[in-house]
């Protein structure tokens, strides 16, 4: 590692993919897009590449369509997975106007082409973009049906050359069963990537966790509920669990 590439004096990682739920950004509401929370997560954001980190972000759209839900309910899965992809896009937009709004160049990076609203991927394109301190926000997916956002973050993150992955959820890390019903759930500090497939702990779904293990990226489990906790654990601080091998 040249110095150039050595990462920021504050943290162990250079550059990150964050992880987060469409459900994360609805805040109290129980659906759809709360500003006061979104606003509240791009601060995060922007604390964090301010610390010297560059940045990617995937964002799931259960918040406005979830395609195993319309399936459910007797649609298409393809066309439903078509249209939670698009959800995407939406919260990917929300987020780049909020990280906008903080002064924070970002890009909304596609994989369904809509020239008018977000960039196509291109992967040298988006390393670039990363090279150059910007926040790329990566939507629909994979762009295929059958894929969540799970896998599309754990493959747009090795795509990218990331050092991690880090999962916001509502719990402070993995837990051997849920804490919100169980008093003695107990959670685990590091955790292996077949653990989490052969337990069923929920990390991600079965398809991100294999491509995780079989490339050697960890993935940090944190709350995005704790203020600071994102910027907190980058610099060495906090509760989490790491998923790694």
């Amino acid at each position: 590692m040249t110095p150039a590439e050595k990462p920021p004096a504050e943290t162990a990682f250079r550059r990150v993919m964050l992880k987060i739920s469409g459900e994360a950004l609805m805040g109290p509401q129980g659906y759809g897009l709360h500003p006061p929370t979104v606003e509240r997560i791009a601060a995060e954001v922007k604390s964090v590449r301010d610390m010297g980190v560059e940045i990617c972000m995937v964002i799931g759209g259960g918040n406005i369509f979830r395609g195993l839900q319309g399936s459910a309910q007797g649609m298409e899965r393809t066309t439903a997975d078509y249209m939670g992809m698009l959800a995407t896009v939406m919260n990917a937009l929300a987020m780049q106007s909020a990280l906008d709004q903080l002064g924070v160049h970002t890009r909304v990076i596609s994989a369904i082409t809509m020239n008018e609203v977000a960039e196509p991927y291109i992967r040298r394109r988006a390393v670039r973009h990363l090279e150059k301190k910007r926040v790329c926000i990566f939507a629909a997916g994979t762009g295929n049906p059958y894929f969540t956002t799970d896998t599309a973050a754990t493959l747009r993150a090795n795509e990218m050359s990331c050092e991690a992955i880090f999962k916001g959820t509502k719990v402070d890390g993995v837990y051997d069963k849920d804490p919100n019903k169980h008093a003695d759930a107990v959670r685990y500090d590091t955790v292996s990537y077949d653990d989490c497939l052969s337990k069923r702990l929920g990390v991600m779904d079965a398809s991100a966790i294999a491509l995780a293990r079989d490339n050697s990226l960890p993935i940090i489990v944190f709350s995005l509920d704790e203020p600071g906790g994102f910027r907190g654990i980058l610099a060495g601080q906090g509760t989490y669990t790491r998923v790694q091998g």
